[in-house]
């Protein structure tokens, strides 16, 4: 099975990361092309959010390089990295509990707000009026991921398969090229999966953007992937098509053979 990578719109090239002499992430290059869906497998502890908070500034990596429509992000805070295109959800939900649904959706627009400090500290004209515009965005995005009516309850309030969706509108919500979307079924229910498969492909189909995501549940990676990458222990192990990385005798042995 080939192991190269292609340009594509985000390109990850020799990727590595070591904490405490144990490399996280080994030499690990993948791409993703405009409008496709790539998928990033592997057993637990093999690297792939490690991957994700690379490429998203929440650590810097040792060596490699990140290029987003070929601009480097290497070096870059993570509000820069959202600024350039990339949304992003977390395996643990991460949502703010001081602030309502669509109050968490609108802090997607806070790097690259249009006023300065003094008009945010003051509530001028200006940080007035992109408050407005972007409450309408946020109930706009809201509705897309069927949250409509829900605009002033506390996301803690919502069920779990909500706050997953609410994530995924807050993500939608800074016009991104690319989302990476960590583990994102994790723990919905069979019908909120099938949900959710379903709600992915709206929303490509609608936006295009290229989507990259980690995920267990075999039933997501096989209806939602273009394109497969596995990682184990850090490294490379497959890439390919997601029926022909399936049935690698390499990959069952070391993810797919230990799923149910």
């Amino acid at each position: 099975m080939s192991t190269t990578t292609t340009r594509g719109l985000l390109e990850v090239s020799g990727l590595s990361k070591a904490f405490g002499g144990v490399h996280a992430v080994d030499d690990f290059s993948f791409a993703a092309k405009p409008g496709e869906i790539v998928g990033i497998i592997g057993p637990n502890g093999a690297g792939k959010t490690t991957v994700f908070n690379l490429v998203t500034g929440v650590y810097a990596a040792d060596r490699g390089s990140v290029l987003l429509d070929g601009v480097s992000l290497c070096g870059r805070r993570q509000d820069q990295i959202a600024r350039e295109g990339i949304g992003r959800t977390f395996q643990n939900i991460r949502l703010f509990k001081g602030l309502n649904v669509l109050e968490n959706v609108m802090t997607a627009s806070d790097p690259t707000a249009p006023y300065g400090f003094f008009s945010a500290i003051l509530s001028l004209p200006a940080k007035r009026g992109s408050d407005r515009q972007e409450a309408k965005k946020g109930r706009e995005y809201l509705s897309l991921v069927g949250l409509s009516g829900l605009e002033d309850a506390r996301p803690e309030s919502l069920p779990y398969g909500m706050q997953r969706k609410l994530e995924l509108a807050r993500a939608l919500a800074i016009g991104p090229k690319v989302i990476l979307l960590d583990e994102p079924a994790a723990g919905l229910n069979p019908s909120e999966v099938r949900e959710f498969i379903d709600l992915v492909q709206r929303l490509h189909e609608r936006f295009n953007f290229t989507i990259v995501f980690i995920e267990h549940r075999m039933e997501v990676v096989m209806n939602l992937s273009h394109k497969l990458f596995v990682l184990s222990f850090g490294k490379l192990l497959a890439s390919g098509e997601p029926l022909e990385v399936r049935h690698n005798p390499e990959v069952i042995e070391a993810y797919i053979g230990e799923e149910d």
